[in-house]
């Protein structure tokens, strides 16, 4: 029996999600949809929210923006979800940021996307999105920080060429020319590169700019193909890589060269925006690691075009976890009668929130962005751990 809202039955609350489950990336959409389905199994298995199941609307758009728009208006207009969750990609989400302000009278938000980009953090299209994870502009910011606080002066960039790219790109070099410094060189790929693609006419292009390090702005297989290329072109710097790379996956990739995974991985450097799920310490890495060999979702079989191997845990899936578990908080603010008019209201109560990682979570009018924590990973042993002295690393 329908309660009158669009996107809400008695028995159930739909919210919609369009990421990669196919292509280059479909480790992304895999792994956030992994981690958030844990936490929603979990509250469905116990009650759901207000006697309400969460269910999750799922589409394919291999990270691709046309299909992306598509899926949304599917979403929107035939699924009528009660709220859009877990996009993954710039190039996808800056595409469909339109559409919600387009049909801002029937307040479909789109919550906790899988990108650190500005559009949705700022006019004219930051009042239709929520995020959690720190942005693209404080992960550059920290990277060049600590680059140059550890005598690291000559950085340059290698990106993807699109709004992702463009984004972190500008991120490197505002946070450069706040030190008064500026790129040591730039390349670009296509999106959509394979790791079995050759990046080693990016890497000569840096290389011949003699770089000090290099901060990457892509997706798993085109920045592991170039840390391949760049060590056997001999351009043994640090690289470093934004959250969005998805360090496990590439990692994977790495590995499977055949080769010492250390010769691959002894430069990588990666921010990320959630905790290390290896840190037992924390209560919500506790609850995450639980409830992910609780339940092990999968993603489901008519999605699944490729092979794909899921990890155990990783940092994409710790933050589909923290995202789920939020949203869930947030659903349960709207009590027994789930209304989109009640909606932001129901963001705006969250306040001083124990996410339970040690940073909380506050949500406002002019606050929509619920994290600013950036951590940095190093590779050691074959996976990556936590990077605390800069200096002693680089030395």
């Amino acid at each position: 029996m329908e309660t009158g809202f669009e996107g809400a039955t008695d028995d159930e609350i739909i919210l919609g999600m369009s990421a990669a489950f196919s292509g280059p990336s479909r480790g992304l959409g895999s792994e956030l949809y992994r981690g958030a389905m844990a936490y929603f199994n979990h509250v469905n298995d116990n009650g759901g929210v207000a006697g309400r199941k969460i269910t999750l609307k799922l589409y394919d758009d291999g990270y691709q923006p046309d299909p992306c728009v598509r899926n949304t208006m599917k979403l929107m207009l035939e699924d009528n979800v009660f709220l859009l969750f877990g996009y993954v990609g710039t190039p996808t989400v800056t595409r469909v940021l339109p559409l919600l302000k387009k049909f801002q009278d029937e307040q479909v938000y789109l919550f906790f996307p899988f990108t650190g980009a500005q559009p949705q953090r700022e006019p004219p299209y930051g009042d239709f999105a929520f995020n959690l994870r720190a942005s693209y502009r404080q992960e550059t910011a920290g990277l060049v920080n600590n680059f140059l606080a550890a005598g690291k002066r000559k950085i340059g960039v290698f990106y993807q060429a699109d709004a992702y790219g463009r984004s972190g790109w500008a991120g490197v070099r505002a946070a450069l020319d706040r030190h008064g410094e500026r790129l040591a060189g730039e390349a670009t790929y296509r999106r959509g590169s394979r790791f079995t693609g050759s990046m080693r006419e990016q890497v000569e292009i840096l290389k011949s700019n003699s770089p000090d390090a290099v901060i990457c702005i892509g997706s798993y297989a085109a920045c592991a193909a170039f840390a391949r290329d760049a060590v056997d072109r001999d351009l043994r710097v640090p690289i470093a890589n934004l959250s969005f790379v998805g360090s496990e996956n590439m990692l994977q990739l790495l590995s499977d060269l055949g080769e010492d995974v250390e010769t691959y991985s002894r430069y990588l450097v990666n921010s990320q925006v959630v905790p290390s799920y290896e840190d037992t310490s924390i209560p919500a890495v506790r609850e995450y690691r639980e409830l992910m060999e609780r339940y092990d979702p999968a993603v489901p079989e008519e999605l699944v075009q490729e092979s794909y191997s899921p990890f155990p845990q990783s940092f994409v899936s710790l933050e589909g976890f923290l995202d789920a578990k939020l949203m869930t908080e947030i659903l349960r603010r709207l009590g027994g009668s789930p209304d989109r008019d009640g909606l932001e209201e129901a963001v705006f109560s969250v306040d001083n929130y124990d996410l339970g990682i040690g940073e909380r979570v506050s949500f406002g009018p002019d606050r929509r962005q619920g994290l600013q924590t950036v951590y940095y990973t190093i590779v050691q042993e074959g996976r990556f751990v936590t990077l605390e002295d800069w200096q002693g690393w680089l030395s």
